[in-house]
């Protein structure tokens, strides 16, 4: 993740005149690097390919099928197994079909990436958070934190470079429980030297009990609300061609 830049332009290092939120002031030209949401849901293409930057390589299994979905109208000797899963980059939501005889054990990291794959015989479809089963409902938010955790050097950056919205917003007042003196705090904290671990995060910024929670509580919301405003850490829910 490359070091992000404030509306206004310049690297957000901490409390200015320039960048402190205020009431006024008008919102210079350019795009957030998330992606800020329209007020209507997405729309679903059913045609979207996800770029290669995109694309996710690894999975984690949410919930395995041995019939397939129940409401598919098929009966059960025709139904195939199914995957539900979690992308550890993009935390794309998908289902995916395994090859004959394997059964991925819950909580499991999968490759589905180019080249050869143990478990995973092809992805079937992306899925929204209303598609999941039950069984994944209740296994999201391990997942989530377990990824966040495995992931940790990628998530310490983003206390490290968030930075603006607007005038009025930070990305950090974006993550549950942080309020405007909890960002200073972390802000000129980081401006003393960069983070190093969510350990580190935790000893400098005592009230920050758990980042990784904080994370993973972020993402879970972006996951549920296909009309949030703002979107961090994961893309648009879209269905997609069976690859």
């Amino acid at each position: 993740m490359k070091v992000d830049k404030s509306q206004s332009g310049r690297p957000y290092t901490g409390r200015t005149t320039a960048e402190r939120p205020s009431s006024g002031g008008r919102r210079p030209a350019g795009k957030p690097q998330f992606e800020r949401q329209s007020e209507r849901a997405p729309r679903s293409s059913g045609k979207a390919v996800e770029s290669s930057q995109d694309r996710e390589e690894y999975v984690w299994v949410l919930d395995y099928l041995p019939y397939g979905k129940s409401i598919d109208g098929k009966s059960a000797y025709q139904k195939k197994p199914l995957v539900q899963a979690i992308g550890d980059k993009k935390f794309t939501l998908m289902e995916l079909v395994p090859k004959s005889g394997v059964i991925p054990d819950i909580q499991s990291r999968v490759y589905i990436g180019p080249g050869d794959r143990n478990e995973i015989d092809h992805v079937k479809q992306r899925i929204g958070y209303s598609d999941l089963t039950n069984g994944a409902n209740l296994e999201l938010p391990f997942i989530l934190e377990a990824i966040v955790r495995h992931r940790e050097e990628a998530f310490v950056k983003f206390f490290n470079d968030a930075h603006s919205i607007t005038t009025r917003l930070h990305m950090l007042e974006l993550l549950p429980g942080i309020g405007k003196k909890l960002m200073w705090s972390i802000i000129d904290e980081r401006k003393k030297g960069e983070f190093k671990s969510f350990q580190d995060i935790r000893e400098r910024i005592p009230s920050l009990h758990d980042p990784a929670k904080v994370i993973s509580h972020r993402i879970e919301e972006e996951l549920k609300d296909d009309f949030i405003k703002y979107r961090l850490f994961t893309t648009p829910p879209r269905r997609q061609r069976p690859e």
